[in-house]
């Protein structure tokens, strides 16, 4: 019966269960779920996620949704996974889920509504409502400033100041990739003040590669189209964060 990821690779969590899953050598079957065409409603899938939302997993018999619950799963269900991604030490564990716990209420609060009220309701036949997205842009920017001074502190990488990844970072930097779908003039005005947050998203794109290029493709996909760009010229923006970055830290 294996696992079974139900998925759409447009969404930030969906993403992130993807990557973890093929960097830890995890054999598992990918359903798409394509919330453009509501197929999350549908009754076959309700009978797994309830709440009809991707992502979610199958394991045999076992039925599992929210993301975060997932990756830990994952972490303790199958051989392999390196103690870095979910540590045994309690401590450490605790502070990651300190992490997850506030990424739901922080950083996605305000990056998911800010590219949904800018580039991507208009896909989904969804009003623009600016004064919604002026909202979600303060808590996106205050977001992006907490990353900088409270979690990316200490001597590693990665968050809590790591030198390795951990569920927390895969999780969060889907988030803020999401923000490649806005126009190259917002996202650059968005991101580029924060140094620390653009290093650690290429620090953990490197060490998740080729994964994380492979699994983020397909919002270099819907960017051209949504800004009638050339595919070639957005699969550029990913480096484009190098370019934003000093050449020391």
């Amino acid at each position: 019966m294996g696992l079974k990821v139900y998925v759409d690779r447009m969404s930030q969590p969906s993403r992130a269960i993807l990557i973890f899953c093929k960097a830890n050598g995890i054999d598992f079957e990918e359903i798409r779920v394509d919330l453009g065409k509501r197929q999350q409603k549908l009754p076959e899938f309700v009978a797994i996620n309830p709440l009809g939302q991707v992502p979610a997993i199958t394991d045999g018999r076992f039925k599992l949704f929210e993301s975060h619950a997932i990756l830990i799963y994952l972490t303790w269900a199958f051989p392999g996974v390196a103690d870095h991604w979910y540590p045994n030490d309690l401590s450490k564990r605790s502070k990651i889920h300190s992490v997850l716990d506030w990424h739901h209420s922080n950083l996605r609060r305000g990056a998911a509504p800010f590219v949904l009220h800018t580039v991507l309701g208009s896909a989904l036949g969804i009003p623009m409502n600016p004064q919604a997205a002026a909202e979600a842009e303060k808590v996106l920017t205050s977001s992006l400033s907490k990353l900088e001074s409270v979690w990316l502190t200490g001597k590693g990488k990665f968050l809590l100041g790591s030198f390795q990844p951990s569920i927390a970072d895969l999780s969060l930097v889907c988030e803020i990739m999401q923000l490649e779908l806005l126009h190259e003039k917002d996202r650059i005005r968005l991101l580029s003040p924060f140094k620390k947050v653009l290093k650690w998203i290429e620090d953990t794109r490197t060490a998740t590669s080729p994964h994380f290029e492979e699994v983020h493709k397909i919002l270099f996909r819907a960017k051209s189209k949504f800004h009638k760009l050339p595919i070639e010229a957005n699969y550029e923006s990913m480096s484009s964060m190098k370019a934003m970055l000093p050449s020391k830290l």
